[in-house]
């Protein structure tokens, strides 16, 4: 088979997780990327995805860092395969009043949740477009399109990853590079969700939660579709989320 890369910026331990397992599943070699604090956690998800007959690799990288971002890519063009998927999964979910929103808080969520994705998004459009060939995936939230309050920075940051969005898939989609965004609109089964919310286990009954491995395949199906008929903006939240 020939070989083909997939990286997954933002490859935590839920979603980003069950994005890399399902590409993984393609038969692709996944490479993790996530912040060198988390190193230990990154080869972890690698070797488990190795175990399961599948290809990964670790690499820990600040995602907001243009020279980082460079080097990233083009050690996978020349050590690993070309890079056939891109997927952006960072969150940078945080919560403060306006008044109480410092500088510091909405740079630092621009840079994650934005800026990052416009590194994600050049660097990988430069490797895959003199192949006309490859998927990039941008994962949006509910403050993608609403504000809602005491989410300015984040909100501010995925409207932006939105219209990075948008503005590539309209340049990148006639030269062959399918170009997505998807709001994730509801909680997700995480880590976070469990620590912090005492009904997950009745959500999780009900189908009231969002399943990592259901977004996982979501995301494979955007990779999959015919070039007659792409999405670019897919929503996806559970049967019972108000909206």
């Amino acid at each position: 088979m020939e070989k083909k890369a997939c990286l997954i910026i933002g490859a935590g331990d839920d979603t980003g997780a069950a994005i890399a397992r399902a590409f993984a599943a393609e038969g692709m070699i996944v490479c993790l990327a996530r912040r060198r604090r988390h190193a230990d956690a990154l080869e972890a998800l690698a070797q488990s995805i190795r175990d399961q007959g599948g290809k990964a690799v670790a690499c820990p990288t600040d995602a907001r860092d243009e020279e980082e971002m460079a080097a990233l890519v083009d050690r996978i063009e020349a050590e690993i395969a070309p890079l056939e998927v891109a997927v952006f999964n960072i969150g940078a979910n945080v919560r403060f009043g306006i008044r109480e929103t410092t500088a510091r808080v909405y740079r630092k969520v621009w840079e994650m949740a934005a800026f990052a994705g416009f590194l994600m998004g050049r660097e990988t459009a430069r490797v895959m477009t003199p192949r006309r060939k490859g998927t990039i995936i941008f994962t949006g939230a509910t403050a993608s399109v609403r504000g809602s309050a005491g989410f300015s920075a984040f909100a501010g940051a995925k409207f932006a990853l939105r219209a990075l969005a948008q503005s590539m898939a309209r340049e990148l989609g006639p030269q062959n590079i399918h170009v997505a965004h998807v709001v994730i609109d509801g909680a997700i089964d995480s880590n976070f969700i469990r620590e912090n919310f005492p009904d997950v286990d009745q959500r999780r009954a009900d189908d009231a939660i969002l399943n990592p491995d259901a977004i996982a395949a979501n995301y494979v199906m955007l990779h999959n579709q015919p070039r007659t008929a792409w999405t670019h903006e897919l929503d996806l939240r559970p049967w019972k989320e108000t909206w």
